[in-house]
């Protein structure tokens, strides 16, 4: 039977797995498009407007996230029990105490944000505070202390460095090729190439995104696992869960940037129905994950 350790340490191995996918992916791709124009300076380029892009969203992800999201900053006073428990993790897990922010949303959930454990946010819903009893608060809580002490913040913003690395270059090889150029003018299997470009090109953005997605399901489920290893309760995310995906409400504030960053998608009526539709959801299904922790032990 799986142990909260062994689950932890076998999602950790597939999401580094996954990411070496991707990075042979983008440079099997990047070698594609500099060959078909002769040219290593693409994927150079490419690189580099992406590093830039994404640098000030990493540093101001935080400040961004929390004015989409509407939350507002609380100190102890405000809300002490909250404030004990997300300190009382925070000790367990090694981590210094992050800002805790509430929104005032009906909806049970919650989320981190962050660019690092010294610049590390929580924040939770006000139907979260008003539906979870102490066990359940303390089991979601901790899921999103594990996201800060896993690191997946920096993880994310790799990932999304990476996926736009291919968005841009995708982007520049579909220009050029409309205006000409490259080995195609050159060689009687020029032609061939070049279409094997443009549908690479067409496809590679949505692999990407794929391989993103899948990166952040692993990471929910190391969460979850993480999680329960700071609670030595299991079973109190477990039942957070199943109240959190049973709730009708929808959350007003949520959007499609921002819907992986919480506890269990925000949105309702949308779960994944078949195989197809489950390759582009940001979380694993909430039965599956409901199911590996009551399954686990410590």
């Amino acid at each position: 039977m799986a142990t909260l350790y062994t689950q932890a340490e076998s999602n950790t191995r597939k999401t580094w797995l996954y990411l070496t996918a991707f990075l042979l992916f983008i440079i099997g791709l990047g070698w594609l498009f500099s060959y078909i124009f002769d040219s290593p300076a693409v994927l150079i380029i490419a690189v580099v407007l992406s590093i830039l892009m994404s640098f000030s969203s990493y540093w101001y992800s935080d400040k961004i996230v929390l004015a989409m999201n509407r939350a507002k900053p609380i100190e102890k006073k405000d809300n002490p029990e909250l404030y004990r428990i997300v300190e009382n993790l925070s000790i367990t897990a090694g981590l210094p105490l992050p800002k805790i922010y509430i929104t005032e949303e009906v909806q049970p959930n919650a989320f981190a944000t962050g660019r690092d454990k010294k610049h590390a946010v929580v924040a939770v819903t006000r139907g979260l505070l008003e539906k979870l009893d102490k066990t359940e608060l303390e089991g979601v809580i901790a899921h999103e202390l594990a996201h800060i002490g896993n690191k997946d913040i920096l993880l994310g913003t790799i990932v999304v460095v990476l996926v736009g690395v291919v968005a841009i270059l995708s982007d520049f090889f579909l220009r050029i090729s409309f205006w000409g150029g490259g080995r195609r003018n050159r060689s009687s299997g020029g032609s061939a190439l070049l279409i094997l470009g443009i549908v690479a090109a067409i496809l590679a953005p949505i692999a990407a995104v794929l391989i993103q997605l899948a990166i952040s399901r692993k990471r929910e489920f190391l969460a979850d696992a993480s999680g329960a290893l700071l609670t030595r309760y299991p079973e109190g995310l477990a039942k957070a869960l199943e109240k959190i995906s049973a709730d009708p409400h929808s959350l007003r504030v949520a959007n499609n940037s921002t819907a992986h960053l919480y506890t269990i998608s925000p949105f309702r009526g949308k779960q994944a129905k078949n195989w197809l539709t489950r390759l582009f959801m940001t979380h694993p299904p909430t039965e599956e994950r409901i199911k590996v922790l009551k399954g686990m032990r410590i």
